[in-house]
Protein backbone atom coordinates (compact mmCIF):
# COMPACT_ATOMS: atom_id res chain seq x y z
CA UNK A 1 0.00 0.00 0.00
CA UNK A 2 0.94 3.59 -1.09
CA UNK A 3 1.63 6.68 0.74
CA UNK A 4 0.67 8.83 -1.91
CA UNK A 5 -2.69 10.96 -1.74
CA UNK A 6 -4.54 12.65 -4.44
CA UNK A 7 -4.40 16.70 -4.44
CA UNK A 8 -6.64 19.04 -6.72
CA UNK A 9 -3.23 19.59 -8.04
CA UNK A 10 -3.21 15.71 -9.38
CA UNK A 11 -6.49 16.13 -10.60
CA UNK A 12 -6.20 19.35 -12.18
CA UNK A 13 -3.09 17.62 -13.80
CA UNK A 14 -4.73 14.52 -14.70
CA UNK A 15 -8.08 17.04 -16.54
CA UNK A 16 -5.14 19.15 -18.20
CA UNK A 17 -3.34 15.33 -19.35
CA UNK A 18 -7.13 13.89 -20.36
CA UNK A 19 -8.95 16.92 -21.76
CA UNK A 20 -6.57 19.01 -23.05
CA UNK A 21 -7.72 22.19 -20.82
CA UNK A 22 -4.68 25.00 -20.03
CA UNK A 23 -3.81 23.88 -16.25
CA UNK A 24 -5.03 27.13 -14.94
CA UNK A 25 -8.81 26.07 -16.60
CA UNK A 26 -7.81 22.44 -15.08
CA UNK A 27 -7.75 24.05 -12.35
CA UNK A 28 -10.00 26.32 -12.39
CA UNK A 29 -12.79 23.58 -13.48
CA UNK A 30 -11.57 20.91 -11.01
CA UNK A 31 -12.31 24.21 -7.85
CA UNK A 32 -15.33 24.48 -9.72
CA UNK A 33 -16.93 21.23 -9.54
CA UNK A 34 -15.45 20.84 -5.66
CA UNK A 35 -17.30 24.11 -4.93
CA UNK A 36 -21.01 22.91 -5.83
CA UNK A 37 -20.11 19.59 -4.17
CA UNK A 38 -19.36 21.34 -1.46
CA UNK A 39 -22.00 23.77 -1.61
CA UNK A 40 -24.83 21.32 -1.82
CA UNK A 41 -23.78 19.66 1.38
CA UNK A 42 -24.05 22.63 3.12
CA UNK A 43 -27.03 23.03 2.31
CA UNK A 44 -27.72 19.80 3.29
CA UNK A 45 -28.48 18.00 0.20
CA UNK A 46 -26.84 14.60 -0.80
CA UNK A 47 -24.59 14.57 -4.02
CA UNK A 48 -24.24 11.48 -5.51
CA UNK A 49 -21.78 10.51 -8.35
CA UNK A 50 -22.63 7.82 -10.50
CA UNK A 51 -20.32 4.70 -10.54
CA UNK A 52 -18.13 6.78 -7.94
CA UNK A 53 -20.65 6.85 -4.83
CA UNK A 54 -23.05 8.97 -2.82
CA UNK A 55 -21.98 11.72 -0.16
CA UNK A 56 -24.43 12.84 2.37
CA UNK A 57 -25.38 14.75 5.69
CA UNK A 58 -26.42 12.80 8.65
CA UNK A 59 -27.72 14.62 11.90
CA UNK A 60 -26.45 12.98 15.15
CA UNK A 61 -27.94 13.82 18.28
CA UNK A 62 -26.61 14.55 21.31
CA UNK A 63 -25.29 11.53 23.86
CA UNK A 64 -23.47 10.87 27.02
CA UNK A 65 -20.08 9.98 26.32
CA UNK A 66 -17.45 8.32 28.81
CA UNK A 67 -13.62 9.61 28.78
CA UNK A 68 -12.30 6.20 28.14
CA UNK A 69 -9.28 6.87 30.75
CA UNK A 70 -11.14 9.07 33.54
CA UNK A 71 -14.64 6.87 33.08
CA UNK A 72 -15.81 10.47 33.67
CA UNK A 73 -19.22 11.14 31.56
CA UNK A 74 -19.21 13.94 29.08
CA UNK A 75 -21.62 15.19 27.12
CA UNK A 76 -21.29 14.93 23.49
CA UNK A 77 -23.55 17.70 22.04
CA UNK A 78 -25.74 17.50 18.65
CA UNK A 79 -23.72 17.79 15.53
CA UNK A 80 -23.90 17.19 11.47
CA UNK A 81 -21.80 14.65 10.17
CA UNK A 82 -20.72 14.32 6.26
CA UNK A 83 -20.86 10.25 5.03
CA UNK A 84 -19.47 8.71 2.11
CA UNK A 85 -21.14 5.64 0.82
CA UNK A 86 -19.45 3.84 -2.18
CA UNK A 87 -21.49 2.74 -4.79
CA UNK A 88 -21.15 -1.08 -5.41
CA UNK A 89 -19.14 -0.76 -8.41
CA UNK A 90 -16.63 1.64 -6.49
CA UNK A 91 -16.35 -1.20 -4.08
CA UNK A 92 -15.47 -3.92 -6.92
CA UNK A 93 -13.14 -1.86 -7.89
CA UNK A 94 -11.37 -1.12 -4.48
CA UNK A 95 -11.65 -4.80 -3.59
CA UNK A 96 -10.33 -6.04 -7.19
CA UNK A 97 -6.86 -3.63 -5.84
CA UNK A 98 -6.50 -5.89 -3.11
CA UNK A 99 -5.74 -9.14 -5.07
CA UNK A 100 -2.26 -9.73 -5.16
Amino acid sequence: MTDKTLTRMDLADAVHTQVGLSRNESAELVESVLQEVSDALVAGESVKISSFGTFSIRDKAARVGRNPKTGEEVPIHPRRVLTFRPSHLMKDKVAAGNKP
